[in-house]
């Protein structure tokens, strides 16, 4: 009997041991999937904020391509609008001189516009507002005192 009994001891040891094993392996499982889970959200975050990053750029980037195409078309107006003044011949004196006083006065009347909006807008209306009259009142300006630099006689 005692070999029975030896033997019935030497199973249920071996199966304790066996089920401690097993809920040990168990146990690390639930640590290393817990790992797993926690590494995966980690990297989720971080692709997350990698593509933010990325959509960011594309916007800087579009509103950067944007803003040159607009100020392409505006240096490009600019300058058709010089060629076409320098087409123009001589005429009567009084057409001669109404074209004279043609930019001033608009250039002037441009500068108050400008005041006008700086003075009597709001805060929202005078940001979006002030910038476009603002140019127009400058490439104005800058033109009607560019254009009338003195010229060298052999490059007429």
């Amino acid at each position: 009997m005692e070999e029975m009994t030896g033997l019935a001891a030497s199973a249920a040891g071996g199966g304790l041991f066996g089920l401690i094993g097993t809920a040990l392996g168990r146990l690390a499982g639930f640590f290393e999937t817990r790992q797993e889970q926690h590494h995966e959200r980690e990297r989720w975050a971080h692709e997350t904020t990698l593509i933010e990053l990325q959509q960011a750029a594309q916007t800087a980037e579009t509103e950067g391509e944007l803003a040159l195409a607009e100020t392409a078309g505006h240096w490009a107006g600019l300058s058709a609008s010089i060629e076409a003044e320098a087409t123009i011949g001589a005429s009567y004196k009084w057409v001669n001189a109404v074209r004279a006083l043609t930019r001033p006065v608009l250039t002037l009347v441009l500068w108050l516009i400008a005041a006008g909006i700086w003075l009597g807008a709001s805060e929202a209306a005078r940001a979006s507002i002030t910038e476009t009259a603002t140019f127009a009142a400058t490439a104005a300006t800058l033109w009607w005192f560019g254009d009338r630099a003195p010229r060298r006689e052999g490059l007429r």
